[in-house]
């Protein structure tokens, strides 16, 4: 993995509330806009393979549409059931309206 900030897309692009998927070296990284910050997370469902981005972000949390849990957007935990494992979060900057990601997890 690097630890390259690589350039997913521009913040006008990014509507609240909406994820946005986006590929970082073949890594499906999920990218949103939520309470005034902008958070990047690993696009695949830690209980099932499917994509987050097609879910509901609330609360700060992004919802898999598939079964309902639900993962912290700042830290990558579930914090409801059938999940239990943790998905990466990624370092984010912005810089002018050019939103950047690593794929360095965050600890």
């Amino acid at each position: 993995m690097s630890d390259a900030f690589v350039r997913v897309c521009g913040l006008s692009e990014l509507e609240e509330d909406t994820p946005k998927r986006v590929e970082i070296d073949g890594t499906p990284v999920s990218v949103v806009r939520t309470e005034g910050e902008v958070f990047a997370i690993n696009d695949i469902c830690s209980h099932a393979n499917v994509s987050l981005s097609e879910g509901e972000v609330d609360d700060c949390h992004i919802e898999c549409w598939l079964h309902g849990s639900r993962f912290d957007l700042r830290s990558g935990k579930p914090d409801s059931l059938p999940a239990t494992r943790p998905v990466p979060v990624y370092p984010v900057k912005i810089e002018g309206d050019d939103i950047l990601v690593s794929l360095t997890q965050e600890s």
